[in-house]
């Protein structure tokens, strides 16, 4: 007798009975970038992200008023600051560019919408790298970061943030942070922890939206952030921000890396998130304006593929827009 998988296929109302991935707007978390050097409704486009903006700390509320009312439970912002120095410390200035964001979102629209914070030092070190610079041994430094990675959490959590996001991949910063907030009575906010963060090409149109691509000598993060060759160490670099309290894990990028979410879902009873990143934003952005895939099919498959593969929440470019089509 002839198998016939067909017969499941035959028309999309089957096929909607049957899917057994299903993408919701409760997925998707939109990334916004805020530029301190904006004023009012100023937004200034991202020339390497066809329709992504910078917004300044005013302007944010608004698309952020709308991105609630569209569905999508959560934001996850990205600094850039009018000053830099070799320590980031305007990252954990009380009246930094996120900590403004912040507040003025909280006041707006309070509990309706989920502000996540990135906390790392990239954006607003005048070298670009996520961690202090030992200049005479041309290595970034991991444990003399965490104090400054802690600060930058504490203010985030005075302004009144519901999730911080280190992204840094120091070793032991989950549990600097963790006993930072907790020792500063935040021991309410959860911590989502870039666990898997790789070393990508695919970062490229974001290092210019956030003006945070390594300036120094050290020309690249490969030193701290993971070998793409490997995913034996996605488990234990997620183990252990597990063990330090981290409470949701990013794999980041998405595409490159379906196996490791794949992965950390299968072993992890933790909720696993994955980020589509800037590269693979613009790469289907630039295939869709040269007319040579269908854009809105490519979204879809693309986000779908990431659920499928097990993540919890996605964070995307799209999620915006592909509300409004869910």
């Amino acid at each position: 007798m002839i198998k016939r998988p067909r017969r499941l296929r035959n028309t999309k109302k089957i096929r909607d009975l049957v899917g057994e991935t299903t993408l919701i707007k409760n997925d998707l978390i939109m990334p916004l970038f805020i530029d301190e050097t904006l004023k009012g409704s100023e937004k200034k486009e991202i020339t390497s992200m066809p329709n992504q903006y910078r917004f300044s700390t005013e302007g944010v509320v608004e698309e952020c008023k709308e991105i609630a009312d569209l569905g999508v439970p959560a934001v996850i912002l990205f600094g850039i600051p009018k000053y830099k120095d070799e320590i980031a410390s305007s990252a954990y200035d009380e009246n930094g560019v996120i900590q403004k964001a912040i507040r003025n979102i909280k006041a707006e629209l309070g509990n309706d919408l989920l502000v996540i914070a990135d906390t790392c030092l990239c954006e607003y070190t005048s070298h670009g790298h996520c961690g202090l610079i030992d200049y005479k041994n041309n290595k970034v430094l991991n444990d003399e970061t965490l104090p400054i990675l802690s600060k930058i959490a504490i203010s985030y959590a005075n302004s009144g943030v519901d999730i911080i996001a280190p992204s840094d991949m120091m070793d032991g910063r989950v549990g600097a942070l963790r006993k930072a907030l907790d020792e500063n009575n935040h021991t309410d906010i959860p911590i989502m922890s870039y666990g898997a963060k790789y070393a990508s090409s695919f970062y490229g149109p974001f290092r210019d939206a956030a003006e945070s691509a390594p300036k120094s000598e050290i020309k690249d993060r490969k030193t701290y952030q993971m070998d793409y060759r490997n995913s034996n160490e996605a488990i234990r670099e997620i183990e252990l921000d597990i063990e330090e309290g981290a409470d949701l894990i990013l794999v980041k990028p998405a595409l490159p890396y379906l196996d490791i979410i794949k992965i950390a879902n299968d072993n992890f009873n933790i909720p696993i998130g994955a980020y589509c990143v800037s590269g693979e934003y613009s790469m289907i952005e630039a295939a869709s304006i040269n007319g040579w895939i269908n854009r809105t099919d490519a979204i879809i498959e693309t986000l779908h593929s990431i659920k499928r593969a097990g993540a919890s929440f996605i964070i995307n470019y799209w999620a915006k827009e592909i509300a409004k089509y869910l």
